[in-house]
């Protein structure tokens, strides 16, 4: 279990904040400061830096800040193995990226609890940045994500190839067209895209620059977070949007949503299984294989 001052520190730090911090454990802020003061004495350096209401760490807190955290990661990873030696059915948590935790992933979750009925893989949905901060924190056991990471700090293996694809309404003028220029769906103010911190979100932006353009000139009608709200909007033909093939599958091959090419590019993207090195490794062999095929 992760010492309560060490556990008091990650939180000030991801934060900024002893009040925030002090509310997220349960503790009155008098608590907080002193569990601050103990680490700080103990370690006889300074930790954290306040500059008027800001704070941040001192080279010495960001070094704790690196090693306590692994430390939170193995403590939760223990704890999860200890249980699990000892139970009869295993469980195992996995972090899934939007557009594969509503598309790629329920069905295969279906048949893996059919052939492995001692497991039990529960699901956890969110955005690219909190897939990845949860793996590294040690609460999840596997991720499967697309979009953009860090390579040197996770180990990882390839899924499958996707492609993000400009869709319409099929009564969208857009729809009239063999092709579409770049320029003209950032400019026309009627692109709805995903939030900031997502997959889709960062491969589309990180194509747009790698091409040359301005993505704080981009004129984004909506910003929405759910892939059904997102669909559903298109649908009305209230604007228009790019988004995995994978996930408009189904509306492309009922003709309620079309896909039109976009001249000169093309916004490819893995997706991508991503696992710490000190995780639960058979299990993460065997899923990753299944789902593989």
């Amino acid at each position: 279990m992760i010492d309560s001052k060490l556990k008091t520190f990650i939180n000030i730090a991801r934060l900024k904040s002893y009040t925030r911090a002090a509310e997220v454990l349960n503790l009155t802020q008098p608590a907080v400061t002193q569990h601050i003061k103990q680490l700080e004495e103990y370690y006889e350096v300074k930790l954290i830096k306040k500059k008027g209401r800001q704070i941040s760490l001192t080279e010495e807190g960001e070094l704790l800040l690196k090693s306590a955290k692994e430390y939170e990661a193995n403590s939760i990873l223990l704890e999860r193995k200890l249980k699990n030696k000892s139970s009869v059915i295993k469980r195992y948590n996995i972090g899934a990226t939007l557009t594969i935790g509503e598309f790629v992933l329920p069905n295969l979750l279906g048949d893996y609890k059919r052939t492995h009925s001692n497991i039990d893989v529960i699901m956890h949905v969110h955005n690219l940045e909190e897939v990845l901060e949860r793996i590294s924190n040690g609460e999840f056991d596997l991720g499967i994500v697309e979009g953009p990471f860090d390579k040197s700090k996770f180990n990882y293996k390839k899924l499958k190839d996707d492609e993000l694809v400009l869709v319409a309404a099929p009564i969208s003028s857009l729809t009239m067209r063999e092709k579409v220029r770049i320029n003209e769906i950032l400019n026309d103010g009627r692109l709805i895209l995903r939030e900031k911190g997502s997959g889709t979100r960062m491969i589309f932006e990180n194509k747009l620059k790698e091409l040359g353009y301005n993505i704080v000139d981009m004129k984004i009608y909506m910003e929405v977070g759910s892939i059904g709200a997102i669909k559903s909007l298109v649908e009305a033909n209230l604007g228009y949007t790019v988004i995995s093939r994978e996930a408009v599958k189904r509306e492309v091959e009922a003709g309620t949503l079309t896909i039109i090419p976009i001249d000169g590019a093309k916004f490819k993207r893995e997706f991508n299984f991503v696992f710490m090195e000190h995780g639960p490794f058979d299990f993460i062999e065997n899923f990753m294989s299944f789902v593989i095929g």
